[in-house]
């Protein structure tokens, strides 16, 4: 879009409405801008309305600033903002006078700060938005001594980490992080590797959370490809008027299983770390810094495999070589131009070393369900970094241009062949425009490319082991508020695709929601959306052995599409002492060309493995569900609060074609037709396999004076179905005459699938006025489960925590 198409086409309403202003000599000006009085900083779309007349007010912009043009008079002006104490502030208007004043809000609740998301790709409150998102403060994050940001994702309502992949209302069943459908962005840049589909959670900086916003339903318009069931948005802190400094010290270690697993290693199973962060304005204030850290060990979990019958090269890992490591540092630095006005640039940064261990299967599911199986233990190191500049220039006529780059390298060096070298760059243009004159209609639009070559062995399928994949898009969005009450959205996307320059796709997908303020506090929506996901590389070329069981290629995926509609209602509310939000909304999402990650026998030779997963297009589905979440604090007296998370969320996945076969496997003992009544374990009900019908996330936090006390609980249902290959392949290993070590599932599934209710607890104590120290423990009651096939989650663990927060 073109700046100056856009001044010439508003000069006339300029020239009209100045016009206007001189005939009329009996208004002033009221002007000021709005900030946090905790921290200083300004808060965007704070509402600013005349208390006797609704109609008259505005908006504070990016830097918290608004302007208003009143009659003369005494006037009440209403201050509002999610989160805040309301002011309302009595002003004197002048004929021909102009005021200014600052004002300062101040929070009812530390549970309910600045609730202000940008998912959405404008700064709206989260009543105001037109889908459903879940936010995540740093108080959970810092409270659970968090090192890894999809330990706190767990938490937030329809949403499920199953190692390492994020699953939104059941959009998925596991596919071991690979080809994920929700996508994840830190500070709207985007963290997840084009070449697998898979985030790399340690990339990102916990110590430096500021928010986490978790949009629930197809997101592809909005954010991309990879967004086919919601998108996970991460925003980080940039510097207040005052400098901080923030260093977290932990050390702890894992309690021996429960019986029937065996505790396999000696001594402390340790695992600590270290982590800093600090931020200050330097240079006259115009510049920030923000500099953070962390160095980390965990010896695991997991111990390593005892070499059984079927020998290979990884039955020499030792349990010293299951040693997890890290060690990064990220720094974000941006200038405001003082010589032009509405300027700012700037370049982030992350430098990362990560050795990292793991297990695909167990050894078995009694003594051995903390070992891994052997040769299915995949170790790495893996060196990462990435430079982000950036541009933003805020123009006249409330323009907006964003440039955002990213230039990104990383080095895996893994065994059993599955070494990779990753090459990303990525641009963004963004554009965006308020229409004051037509109602506050805002306007984005924008395009974006993201190229990756990848060279790795493990995908030589396509004929070479050098592959990349570039992705062109353009998208719009528009909003527009009717009165103060109805706000309306509309957007669209097109996608294009190329994959070694000889596969190409390109899609247009659409999306309209609402949002109505029915009453005090009570806010309906319902939105329509399409969503679509091209297959990377990884699902179509990968083909590597694990042990006596593979991961196999299937170059002739396909993309798969969906549309989304929900219907919600967010309540506020105030009960006595008691107060906070309760939000419902129904869903309804259908699948085409639905992309499951499957277990087969798909090679008749057998030469390169017996039997594996594969990923496949399996025809038609439809996931429907319910999604409920309560976020509230009650404030007891001023040293006494409670503060409560609260979700569950029910799902109901089904196949839509049952009947359909849509490849064929070399099961020895069984039908060569692939559909999802020949290969699952329960097709009764046509539920779609390895998903959850019943999740319940609850968090609890007692905070009395310097004294803080939290409860966390996880709860999922049974798995439904799963793969009958599984149970083929652990009878053919077990007729093997001992040429193989047997895969064993089928008796933990038959008798220990019945839910899993996980407890974490935590306590902590202030010291002073910089200092805290907590003791945190995870799986309390130390159950031994399991969440996905031959998959042994952690035992009891124990932490103490040490933050310096000055």
């Amino acid at each position: 879009m073109d700046k100056r198409y856009f001044s010439k086409a508003l000069l006339p309403i300029f020239f009209i409405v100045f016009f206007i202003s001189c005939l009329n000599a009996q208004n002033g000006v009221f002007n000021g801008r709005i900030t946090d009085k905790k921290n200083g900083e300004s808060l965007v779309g704070a509402n600013i309305y005349l208390k006797s007349d609704m109609s008259v007010g505005t908006v504070s912009d990016f830097n918290g600033y608004f302007k208003l043009s009143v009659e003369e008079g005494l006037h009440v002006f209403v201050i509002s903002f999610t989160g805040m104490k309301q002011i309302e502030a009595e002003v004197n208007i002048t004929d021909g006078g102009e005021l200014y004043n600052v004002y300062q809000m101040e929070h009812f609740s530390a549970q309910f700060q600045e609730v202000v998301v940008r998912a959405g790709k404008f700064d709206k409150s989260l009543e105001e938005q037109t889908v459903s998102i879940e936010v995540m403060k740093p108080r959970i994050i810092d409270a659970r001594n968090t090192t890894s940001v999809e330990t706190i994702l767990n938490l937030t309502p329809g949403l499920t980490i199953l190692d390492e992949e994020p699953q939104i209302r059941g959009g998925s069943g596991f596919t071991f992080g690979v080809g994920s459908k929700v996508a994840v962005f830190v500070d709207d840049m985007p963290i997840t590797s084009a070449d697998a589909g898979k985030p790399d959670w340690s990339l990102i900086p916990v110590e430096n959370i500021k928010q986490i916003e978790v949009v629930k339903g197809a997101s592809s318009v909005l954010s991309g490809s990879a967004a086919l069931s919601g998108a996970i948005y991460i925003r980080t802190v940039y510097p207040g008027i005052k400098p901080t400094t923030k260093v977290k010290v932990y050390g702890g270690f894992y309690d021996k299983p429960s019986s029937p697993a065996e505790k396999w290693w000696s001594g402390i199973n340790y695992l600590g770390g270290v982590s800093f962060l600090h931020t200050t304005r330097i240079h006259d204030g115009n510049t920030d810094l923000v500099v953070g850290g962390v160095v980390m060990t965990d010896r695991s979990y997991l111990g390593a495999p005892k070499p059984g019958p079927y020998v290979t090269d990884t039955t020499d890992i030792s349990d010293a070589d299951i040693v997890n490591k890290k060690a990064r540092v990220n720094f974000n630095l941006r200038r405001r131009s003082k010589k032009y006005k509405g300027l700012d640039f700037g370049i982030n940064g992350n430098l990362m070393y990560a050795k990292t261990s793991n297990a695909l299967a167990w050894l078995d599911d009694t003594a051995g369900f903390y070992r891994g199986y052997p040769g299915a233990v995949m170790l790495s190191n893996k060196t990462t970094f990435y430079l982000d500049p950036y541009l933003n220039f805020y123009s006249g006529l409330g323009i907006k241009h964003q440039f955002k780059n990213r230039i990104y390298s990383s080095n895996n060096e893994a065994n059993n062949d599955q070494s990779n070298r990753v090459f990303m760059l990525f641009n963004q243009y963004q554009f965006s425009k308020n229409f004051s004159n037509l109602g506050d209609l805002n306007f984005i639009a924008g395009v974006a490319s993201n190229y990756t070559h990848s060279h790795a062995n493990m995908y030589d399928a396509s004929g070479s082991p050098d592959n990349s994949i570039w992705n062109a898009s353009l998208f719009m969005q528009i909003e527009k508020n009717f009165g103060k009450a109805l706000n309306i959205s509309a957007g669209a996307r097109l996608e294009h695709f190329r994959l070694n320059d000889s596969i190409r796709d390109t899609k247009p997908i659409l999306r309209l929601g609402a949002s109505l303020k029915l009453g005090q506090e009570t806010y309906f929506r319902t939105s329509i959306g399409q969503g679509y996901r091209f297959p990377s590389i990884t699902e179509r070329y990968i083909r590597t052995s694990v042990g006596s069981f593979g991961v196999f290629n299937n170059p002739d995926l396909v993309p798969e599409t969906s549309w989304n509609a929900e219907v919600g209602i967010k309540q506020g509310f105030k009960l006595n002492k008691f107060y906070g939000y309760l939000d419902v909304a129904v869903f309804y999402q259908e699948y085409q060309n639905t992309v499951e990650y499957l277990f087969g026998f798909w090679d008749s030779t057998y030469t390169f493995a017996i039997a594996g997963f594969k990923f496949v297009n399996t025809g038609k589905s439809r996931i429907t569900g319910i999604d409920i979440s309560l976020n509230s604090q009650a404030k007891i007296s001023d040293n006494f609060n409670i503060y409560t998370i609260f979700g569950y969320t029910y799902v109901m996945p089904v196949t839509l074609e049952p009947e359909l076969v849509f490849t064929n496997d070399y099961n020895p003992g069984g039908s060569t037709e692939f559909s999802y009544e020949t290969t699952s374990v329960d097709p009764s009900r046509n539920i779609l396999k390895y998903r959850f019908l019943h999740t319940i996330k609850l968090d609890l936090e007692f905070e009395f004076k310097r004294l803080s006390a939290g409860l966390s609980m996880k709860y999922f249902s049974r798995i439904e179905n799963l793969d009958q290959a599984i149970f083929d392949f652990e009878d053919a290993t077990l007729a093997s005459g001992g040429s193989m070590q047997a895969i064993l599932y089928r008796n933990y599934f038959e008798n220990n699938n019945n839910g899993n209710a996980i407890f974490d607890v935590r306590i902590s104590y202030k010291i002073g006025q910089y200092h805290r120290i907590a003791i945190i423990s995870e799986n309390i009651f130390n159950k031994m489960y399991s969440l996905r096939p031959l998959k042994a989650e952690p035992m009891r663990s124990f932490t103490l925590q040490y933050t310096l927060n000055i």
